[in-house]
């Protein structure tokens, strides 16, 4: 058990800081594009700015919304996003778990991402926020369709579900090469999937 629970920290503590990077280069590209002063002022502690303001902002909760589901509801989208890390290789036998249908556990705990979304927006009793969680839910599981019919395209040409095989046929090439009209399609798919820029239109009500 205390095994299981360092194999996973081990995972999600470089997964969460390699996040937090990631956002400072969106925030700092964000910034530059939209001339905002935050971003560029602050320098490369503008996460832990983000996160000292929001532990020191005001909690507000609607007044007559579901408030258990309104509060568990971005839980259920952080939790389904880190269960997919479970079965990605990051080398050779180091996966947590190297499971022979990786590609369809991967596609399965995605689309449970979904919930997370339109149980926010209905557990806020607003008919706005409602609608708004319907754009995002609707945006997701649109471009999930094309995800899905790509890496089925992977995975027809490896013969196998498991992510460890996948990855051991590209050995001689990247299939970014041969496919790489596809692969602009699964990046283009993947930055809307995540409701990112310049597909952020279902936020802007």
């Amino acid at each position: 058990m205390l095994l299981s629970l360092i194999e996973v920290l081990i995972v999600i503590v470089p997964l969460l800081l390699s996040v937090a990077f990631m956002t400072i280069a969106e925030r700092k590209a964000m910034g530059s594009m939209q001339r905002r002063l935050g971003p560029n002022r602050v320098g490369y502690y503008v996460n832990v700015a983000d996160a000292l303001k929001l532990f020191v902002k005001e909690s507000v909760l609607p007044a007559h919304s579901n408030k258990a589901l309104f509060l568990f509801a971005p839980v259920i989208s952080l939790i389904t996003s880190l269960l997919s890390w479970g079965v990605v290789p990051f080398g050779a036998g180091l996966t947590l778990s190297d499971l022979s249908l990786g590609i369809l556990y991967l596609l399965a705990v995605s689309s449970l991402g979904v919930y997370g979304v339109i149980f926010a927006g209905w557990a806020a009793n607003s008919k706005y926020a409602f609608l708004g969680g319907l754009r995002s839910t609707a945006q997701m599981v649109s471009y999930e369709v094309v995800l899905g019919l790509i890496i089925i395209t992977v995975v027809l040409l490896v013969g196998s579900l498991n992510v460890t095989e996948i990855i051991q046929a590209q050995i001689s090439v990247w299939y970014i090469i041969p496919l790489l009209p596809l692969s602009l399609m699964f990046l283009i798919s993947a930055i809307a999937e995540t409701n990112r820029a310049p597909f952020d239109l279902p936020e802007a009500k």
